[in-house]
C-alpha cells in the first residue's frame, strides 16, 4: 500500500515539477535545446488556462511561424493569439485559454534561437524539420507527460512548409518506434506550400481586386512568368531574387498596397518608405516582406520587448539577440525558398492518418486565396475527385458568416473571409471553429 502511494505522489510531481510562473505571471516552462552541435534551438510553453484538472487534458498545439527567419515567440506570440497583445493587455480570443500552446523558433537563429557560427544555420526545408525532431525528441523527455496528449501542428506562411515536412518526419519517427506521441493534424494557415502558384496569381487577384489597372496587371504578371522561367530551369537562387523584383512591380503599381491584409489602410508615407526599401536595397526589403510586417512602430516596439522584459524574465543568456540572426536566415534559405512542398502534403494525404487543414485568408497578397486553391485542387492522391466534388460550406459559428469549409477524407481546406495572412489575429471566430473541429478541445475534460 505505501508503495502504491509513493508512486502516486511520484506520479502528481511528475505533472507538475516543469510548471514555472513565466512573463505576465502564468504557468509556463521554457527552454533551450542543442539540436545540432553549436546549434541551439528555444521553445517557449503555455501552459492552457483552461478550467481543467490536469492542464493533459487539452491538446498540445505547436506554432511555427514562417520568413524563414520569422520568430514564433515574438510575432505568433504577441502579435496574434498569445495571452498577451503587443500592449501587454489581455488577449480575449488567445488559443492557450482552450489548448496548451509550443511557440518554437526556428530554424535556428530566429527568434531566440542561435547557432554558434553562421555556417550552422540551416539551407533546406528537410534540414528544419531535422532540427524540429530533435526538438521534440528533448521536449517530451523533458516534459513526458505530453506524450499521450494529443499533438497538433499549426503554422503559418513559410511556417506550413516546414510544418508538413516536420509532421512527415515526426510521423514516420512515431512508426519505428523512435517518439511516443500522438500526432493528430496539421494545419497550414496561408502557407508557402507552392510558391509559385501564388507569385502567379498576384496580377489576376490584384486586377479583380482594384488595386491595378489592365497595365499594372500586364507588368506584374510578365515579372512573375520570369520568375516561374528560372524556377522551371532549376535556377531557385536567381528565382527568389525574381520573387523579390515582382514584389517591387506591385509597390510600385499598387503604391504599396499591404502584402499581409490588402485591405488594411495604408499611408502616402509608407507607400515612399517601401519604394525607397525596395530602391536602395531589394534583398533587405525582401526580408522585411517575408519576415516582418514592414510597420517600422511595430517592429521596434516587439524587438524592445522581446530583447527588454522578456529576455529578463525567461532569462535568455545575455548574448543572445532576439531575431539577430534572422536576415542571415533568410539569406541561407535562398536557394530552397521557392520550391514547393506539394508532394510531402501528398505523402500525408495518401500515406497517414493525419488531418491536414489549409486554412487561406481571402484579403492575403503573398499567398493569395487563388494560389493556394490552384495547388490544393492539383494535389496527387487517392482523394483528389471526391474532395473536388465535396460540397462547400459555411462557417458562421454565431450567424456570422465567417468563411467556408470543405473536405473530404483527411483535407480539410477554410476560407476565412476578412483576414489577410494572420488569419488568428484578423478572423479569430473563424480560426476558433477550426481549431476546435481539429483539436476537439472542446470534447476532452
Amino acid at each position: 500500500m505505501l508503495r502504491k502511494c509513493v508512486i502516486i505522489v511520484a506520479l502528481c510531481l511528475i505533472t507538475v515539477q516543469s510548471v514555472r510562473f513565466g512573463f505576465g505571471g502564468t504557468e509556463q516552462d521554457w527552454g533551450y535545446v542543442t539540436v545540432r552541435p553549436g546549434a541551439h534551438m528555444f521553445w517557449w510553453l503555455y501552459y492552457t488556462q483552461a478550467n481543467v484538472k490536469n492542464y493533459t487534458d487539452r491538446p498540445l498545439v505547436i506554432w511555427l511561424q514562417g520568413g524563414p527567419g520569422a520568430s514564433s515567440t515574438g510575432y505568433g506570440n504577441f502579435e496574434e493569439f498569445g495571452p498577451l497583445d503587443l500592449d501587454l493587455e489581455e488577449r480575449n480570443f488567445t488559443w492557450v485559454k482552450d489548448v496548451n500552446v509550443l511557440f518554437i523558433d526556428n530554424p535556428v537563429g530566429s527568434g531566440y534561437s542561435y547557432v554558434d557560427n553562421l555556417k550552422l544555420l540551416t539551407t533546406n526545408n528537410e534540414q528544419i524539420a531535422r532540427d524540429l525532431i530533435a526538438l521534440i525528441k528533448d521536449f517530451y523527455k523533458e516534459l513526458p507527460e505530453f506524450k499521450k496528449t494529443p499533438l497538433h501542428i499549426y503554422s503559418e506562411s513559410y511556417g506550413g512548409k516546414m510544418a508538413v515536412e516536420f509532421a512527415y518526419l515526426l510521423d514516420k519517427a512515431i512508426k519505428n518506434n523512435e517518439i511516443e506521441c500522438d500526432l493528430k493534424s496539421v494545419g497550414l494557415v496561408d502557407s508557402w506550400i507552392s510558391p509559385i502558384d501564388s507569385v502567379l496569381s498576384w496580377a489576376e487577384f490584384l486586377l479583380n481586386m482594384g488595386f491595378v489597372d489592365t497595365k499594372g496587371f500586364t507588368a506584374i504578371q510578365a515579372s512573375a512568368i520570369k520568375t516561374q522561367h528560372a524556377l522551371i530551369k532549376g535556377e531557385f537562387v536567381q528565382s527568389t531574387i525574381l520573387w523579390g523584383q515582382t514584389e517591387n512591380v506591385i509597390v510600385r503599381e499598387t503604391h504599396a498596397i499591404d502584402f499581409y491584409n490588402v485591405m488594411y489602410p495604408q499611408t502616402y508615407r509608407k507607400y515612399l518608405r517601401t519604394k525607397n526599401l525596395f530602391r536602395a536595397n531589394i534583398e533587405n526589403a525582401m526580408f522585411r516582406t517575408a519576415v516582418t510586417r514592414n510597420d517600422d512602430d511595430r517592429d521596434d516596439r516587439l524587438n524592445s520587448l522581446m530583447n527588454g522584459k522578456v529576455k529578463v524574465v525567461l532569462e535568455i543568456p545575455e548574448h543572445v539577440k532576439w531575431g539577430g540572426q534572422s536576415n542571415s536566415v533568410f539569406s541561407t534559405m535562398y536557394g530552397d525558398f521557392m520550391k514547393p512542398v506539394t508532394n510531402v502534403v501528398e505523402l500525408l494525404l495518401n500515406n497517414t492518418n493525419i488531418e491536414v487543414a489549409v486554412i487561406t485568408g481571402q484579403l492575403d497578397l503573398i499567398v493569395a486565396t487563388p494560389g493556394t486553391i490552384k495547388w490544393v485542387e492539383n494535389l496527387n492522391w487517392a482523394g483528389r475527385a471526391g474532395y473536388l466534388k465535396a460540397p462547400r460550406d459555411p462557417i458562421a459559428p454565431f450567424g456570422i458568416l465567417e468563411g467556408y469549409q470543405k473536405s473530404y477524407s483527411n483535407l480539410y481546406v477554410y476560407w476565412a473571409n476578412r483576414a489577410g495572412h494572420m488569419v488568428p489575429f484578423d478572423n479569430p471566430v473563424a480560426m476558433d471553429h477550426i481549431l476546435q473541429k481539429h483539436t476537439k478541445y472542446n470534447e476532452m475534460n
